[in-house]
């Protein structure tokens, strides 16, 4: 099973209207060749999921969004790219804003098949409007539901052939929950190695996960 393909091959996947998912921290931990062949597809009518949109001038995400490619946004942290915001205060993007630890729950939740969870965050305030809520000890809770993407771009340090993912520190991120989460899940690893070469113990996302991975970049992380 060599699941390696090109990039323009694994990005034909996504279609208009999907929801993509796309993992990093800012520009920490994203696959910004991935992005960069996105911003190549006349795709339109998408749903992102990621903490960001981006930085400002276009630099990854922030590409797609001057692109309007971008219908919705469901994420934690948007005003760190201002086109972002004036897109907002424009009418020409809808935001779902959700807890950084939320989102990364909601993910995981669309990976492990779990239906929803109650969590205390957001209780009492505007993020948690026209969402269930319950008391539990005497204590509100807000009914958050799974996030489970078309398709997910995501950013490895390393993959097998099989798509056995290891990543690089803090750019791990949430590149794990999202894999797990899409109905179709791309990589774009720094390096690929062959099967055997990676650690076991190392290796945080299984093949199982993963559908295609292309060959990126080096970095820092």
């Amino acid at each position: 099973m060599n699941k390696i393909v090109t990039i323009q091959d694994a990005i034909s996947n996504i279609k208009d209207g999907h929801t993509v998912a796309v993992g990093g921290f800012g520009l920490v931990g994203c696959p910004l060749k991935l992005v960069d062949a996105l911003g190549d597809l006349p795709v339109y009518g998408l749903t992102l999921i990621s903490n960001n949109l981006g930085e400002p001038g276009g630099k990854g995400l922030g590409r797609i969004l001057l692109q309007d490619k971008i219908t919705k946004a469901i994420g934690s942290f948007f005003t760190s790219n201002i086109d972002a915001v004036r897109y907002v205060n424009e009418g020409k993007l809808e935001v779902e804003l959700v807890p950084q630890g939320t989102l990364a729950e909601r993910l995981r939740a669309g990976g492990a098949g779990i239906g929803g969870f109650y969590t205390k965050t957001s209780a009492g305030t505007l993020l948690a409007e026209n969402k269930e809520s319950r008391m539990m000890n005497g204590e509100e809770y807000v009914l958050e539901l799974p996030l489970c993407p078309d398709v997910a771009l995501i950013k490895a340090k390393k993959a097998d052939r099989y798509g056995n993912l290891v990543f690089s520190k803090t750019a791990r991120n949430f590149n794990p929950d999202m894999a797990k989460a899409a109905r179709i899940t791309i990589v774009e690893a720094e390096e690929i190695v062959e099967i055997g070469d990676l650690n076991p113990e190392e290796i945080v996302v299984p093949h199982l996960f993963v559908n295609y991975i292309v060959k990126g970049e080096n970095s820092n992380e």
